[in-house]
């Protein structure tokens, strides 16, 4: 039951990084925490089958934060992508 603690706050987190980063614009609005829900899920339960207990303070950074900044990294990634597709399509259209 405690992975429902990493997962609500790493969604709450990844929603948070979703406002606090540019280019809005160009990503939908689930992207950011969905993509931090799902890898603080996988995070959560790698590290509990690997035998990291439910009371150390790393399976709660891994899996939340962590999550978050892979989800942050992500989102960078898609934004630059985006750019740079919107620009060569411009430049293709002579816009």
């Amino acid at each position: 039951m405690y992975i429902l603690l990493a997962l609500i706050g790493a969604c709450v987190l990844g929603i948070a990084a979703h406002f606090l980063m540019g280019g809005r614009e160009l990503r939908g609005v689930a992207f950011t925490p969905a993509v931090a829900t799902a890898i603080a899920a996988l995070l959560y339960t790698g590290l509990q089958w690997l035998g990291v207990g439910e009371d150390s303070v790393w399976l709660w950074l891994a899996s939340v934060v962590g999550s978050v900044l892979v989800a942050a990294v992500a989102t960078a990634a898609l934004v630059a992508l985006r750019r740079r597709s919107d620009a060569s399509a411009k430049a293709a259209l002579g816009i």
